[in-house]
C-alpha cells in the first residue's frame, strides 16, 4: 500500500502572468525515490520551487504529510530538505565546507541560536558519508562541481528531514559522485523518507528510481517506473513544445 507524503492539487504557477505549469495534480510517496522528468523549460524546477514556497502558485494547494498528519509548508519547513541546482548557488561566498553543512542544523536550532558541538559532530558525520570530510576546512569556491554537490547533499542530510527535494543533483558530476549520491538517496528511502529528484538522464531512470512524474507544463503521466516509464509517455512528454512564450524554467 502506497503512503502519500506530498499532495499537489490544481496548482498553477505563472511568471509575469504567463503560466509556466498548470493544473498540476500529483502525489509523491513516502519510502520511494521519485524522478521528475521533462524537457528543458518544462517547469520541473518551477514545480519544486512552488513546493518549497520559493514561488507562490496563483491557484491550488500543496500539502505535506509528517507523522501521518497533513500540513502546509510553513508548518513543516524544518522537515523538508532542499538541494538546489549547482548553477543557482553563489560559490564565491566566503565560507568553508563545514560551515555550509552546519547550516542544515539551523532548521532545528533557529537562526538566532549558535550551533553546538553536537551539531558540528553531525555535520562532520554527514561529510564523511559523502566522502568530503578531508575538505571540511576548504573554501567552497575551491571545490569542483561534483564536490559541491556532495557538500550540499551533506547539508541536506544534516537536517535529518523527512522529505528531500533535489534539483538536478547529478548534473555535471562524475560517475563516481553520481554513484555516491544515488547510494545515499537509496539509503534515505530505506529509512522510509520521501526523496524527489528533478532528473535529466533518461538512460538511468530504470536503474535509479521507483516512481516517475512526466511533466511538460502539465502532468503527462505519473506512477511506478515499471508501468509508467514507457515509450508512449516518453514521446508524449518530449515531443511537444508546450511553452508558447519560450519561458526558460
Amino acid at each position: 500500500m502506497q503512503t502519500e507524503s506530498i499532495k499537489i492539487e490544481n496548482v498553477t504557477v505563472a511568471y509575469q502572468a504567463t503560466p509556466v505549469i498548470w493544473n498540476i495534480n500529483v502525489s509523491m510517496n513516502k519510502g520511494k525515490l521519485t524522478a521528475i522528468l521533462g524537457p528543458n523549460g518544462a517547469g520541473k524546477s518551477t514545480l519544486l520551487n512552488a513546493m518549497l514556497h520559493l514561488i507562490k502558485p496563483i491557484s491550488g494547494d500543496i500539502q505535506f504529510s509528517i507523522e501521518d498528519e497533513w500540513h502546509a509548508f510553513q508548518n513543516v519547513q524544518k522537515h523538508i530538505a532542499y538541494v538546489p541546482q549547482n548553477s543557482s548557488v553563489d560559490w564565491d561566498f566566503p565560507t568553508t565546507v563545514l560551515d555550509v553543512v552546519v547550516m542544515g542544523r539551523y532548521a532545528h536550532l533557529g537562526w538566532l541560536k549558535r550551533p553546538k558541538k553536537k551539531d558540528y559532530e553531525i555535520a562532520e558525520e554527514k561529510l564523511n558519508e559523502v566522502g568530503m570530510l578531508p575538505f571540511k576546512d576548504r573554501q567552497i569556491s575551491q571545490l569542483s562541481g561534483g564536490q559541491r554537490q556532495r557538500v550540499f547533499l551533506a547539508r541536506a542530510l544534516t537536517q535529518e528531514a523527512a522529505i528531500y527535494l533535489l534539483d538536478e543533483p547529478l548534473a555535471g558530476v562524475d560517475i563516481k559522485t553520481e554513484k555516491v549520491i544515488m547510494s545515499l538517496l537509496r539509503d534515505l528511502v530505506k529509512q522510509n523518507k520521501t526523496v524527489v529528484v528533478v532528473h535529466h538522464d533518461l538512460q538511468t531512470v530504470e536503474e535509479y528510481f521507483d516512481d516517475v512524474i512526466f511533466l511538460n507544463h502539465e502532468i503527462i503521466e505519473h506512477g511506478p517506473v515499471e508501468t509508467t516509464f514507457i515509450e508512449e509517455n516518453i514521446q508524449e512528454t518530449y515531443r511537444r513544445d508546450r511553452n508558447a512564450e519560450g519561458v526558460e524554467v
